[in-house]
């Protein structure tokens, strides 16, 4: 196809109207589907550690419901989540180590199990690498336990470091504040974090907590 042709099919996608009248935008009503999917599944994984642990029924109800969303499925945690919980139900057997990496699993997840919102740590690095400052890129998402963004920004540049918006390719940091955000498109974490898994699988830039990051201050 063209680029003419592509052009073309492009403003055709554009004018396709909704039943409200108002145009349909595939991409973005696909994300917010996807979206609609990963709170379901948090929520899925929130009733399944409501007594604080996991079983095997528990665990063939979170794999057959991933299997029914695949497109959530492949998506970044519910890509983790399902590659671990089929990879413990495969032999029909669940031990109880591996009840317990995927209770860890689902905990970090979801920002811990004790009620107050907190941020996912299971993007984090591990091991977690050295933090340095000196001509480094860093990027903040959350809320800091150090004090508001401004002061954390501020502590990082006064040792030479550099702040975006927004993790990209050059970003060496991406700093996860422990208090979860209210302005998070998901509970536990949002578009920055997800973001950066992306860049993460690419070996591109390191997801480090508040509370590793304050070590190296």
């Amino acid at each position: 196809m063209g680029f003419l042709e592509k052009l073309g099919a492009l403003k055709s996608e554009a004018t396709r109207l909704n039943p409200d009248g108002q145009p349909i935008n595939s991409h973005f009503n696909h994300r917010r589907i996807e979206d609609r999917q990963v709170d379901e599944l948090m929520g899925l994984c929130k009733m399944a550690l409501s007594d604080g642990a996991v079983d095997k029924l528990e665990l063939q109800t979170l794999l057959s419901w991933l299997e029914m969303n695949q497109e959530c499925a492949d998506r970044w945690p519910a890509n983790v989540i399902y590659a671990r919980i089929h990879r413990a139900l495969s032999d029909g057997v669940l031990d109880i180590e591996e009840e317990g990496e995927i209770l860890d699993i689902l905990i970090k997840a979801i920002g811990g199990i004790e009620g107050e919102q907190k941020s996912s740590t299971l993007p984090l690095c591990e091991p977690p690498p050295q933090v340095k400052f000196e001509g480094r890129v860093f990027c903040l998402t959350g809320k800091f336990f150090l004090g508001p963004r401004a002061y954390c920004s501020r502590l990082i540049e006064e040792r030479g470091g550099n702040l975006t918006s927004s993790p990209t390719m050059s970003t060496d940091y991406l700093v996860i504040g422990e208090i979860g955000s209210s302005n998070w498109v998901h509970s536990s974490f949002g578009r920055k974090i997800e973001k950066a898994m992306e860049l993460k699988e690419k070996g591109r830039i390191s997801i480090v907590s508040e509370k590793h990051m304050q070590e190296f201050l």
